[in-house]
This record gives structure tokens, C-alpha cells and sequence, in this order.
């Protein structure tokens, strides 16, 4: 097994845990409050808001998050759960105009058992995909490779979304 170090995570793993559930300390939560460029929000609706994925599985992996705190995709109010449908079909056509890929992904991972890196607050995963981007470095060296930085998605993206 080989290791990489990435000492930027230990303030998340330290503390996830500690704040599953609770909107206090809550990821999701707190970086609304912030500038959209140091947060990574490309959109903000009026129930939802679209993110960049700080450790995305592609260049182009975003996430549409409703400024609520809920737990489960049944406690959303509607209107919130209307925008967030429509604001993953609105990046399904970004990421296809400014990515070009094969195909979308496009999930939620509601609950720690089933995968979710912030199971306390909901958010609809969208990323673009290509024939082939699982290679001998993922499937192999347990190792992603990114063509872009965040800084360089932010901007696409941004900009594909004014125009």
C-alpha cells in the first residue's frame, strides 16, 4: 500500500465526526458564509447552492447543497428539492459544454453507511466522465489525477455559468 500525505484534510477528519448531524460546525453550513471564491460556490440559488468538490473524483466535480440543514432527502422542502433537481440538470449542460465528457454522474450518498463524507447535510454530487478515466493509477495506485486545479474549474465554470 503506498501512502500519500495530504495534511490539508486533518482539520476535517478531526472534526466530522464530532459534528455529524449538527448544523454547528457543519461544512455545508459555514461556507455560505463566506466569499463565493474562497468557498468554491460557482451558484447560488434561493434554496441551493452549487459547489466545487474540494476532493473531486474529476476536474468539473460540483455538488448542489441546500443552504438548509437536512439529513435526509424526505425532510427537504420541496421547493428546495425542485431547485436542486433543477440546478443539477442546469450543470449536467455546463459540464457537457465546457468538459465535453462521455457521460455524467450524478448522486447522493445519504448517511455515513452509505459513503457520505457529510452525513449530516445533503448534497446531489454531479461530475462529468469519460471512457476510460478509471486507469491503472485509480484502480492500481488507489491515486487520482487532475488535469486542473479548483482555481482553474472555479473560473470555467463561473464563466460558462454568466454566459
Amino acid at each position: 500500500m503506498d501512502y500519500l500525505w495530504t495534511p490539508w484534510r486533518y482539520a476535517y477528519i478531526t472534526t466530522a465526526a464530532k459534528h455529524d448531524g449538527k448544523p454547528e460546525g457543519c461544512i455545508f453550513c459555514e461556507l455560505p458564509k463566506l466569499p463565493d471564491p474562497d468557498a468554491k460556490i460557482i451558484y447560488r440559488g434561493e434554496h441551493c447552492y452549487i459547489i466545487l468538490n474540494s476532493f473531486p473524483y474529476t476536474s468539473g466535480h460540483v455538488m448542489a447543497v441546500p443552504f438548509a440543514h437536512m439529513d435526509e432527502l424526505r425532510k427537504l422542502p420541496d421547493a428546495a428539492a425542485q431547485e436542486m433537481m433543477s440546478l443539477s440538470q442546469k450543470m449536467e449542460g455546463v459540464l457537457r459544454q465546457v468538459y465535453s465528457p462521455d457521460g455524467i454522474n450524478l448522486g447522493m450518498n445519504i448517511g455515513r453507511a452509505a459513503g457520505a463524507g457529510v452525513a449530516g447535510h445533503i448534497h446531489m454530487h454531479i461530475l462529468p466522465r469519460w471512457v476510460g478515466d478509471t486507469n491503472f493509477m485509480t484502480v492500481t495506485g488507489e491515486t487520482r489525477v487532475l488535469p486542473e486545479s479548483l482555481d482553474e474549474t472555479f473560473r470555467r465554470l463561473t464563466a460558462a455559468l454568466k454566459s
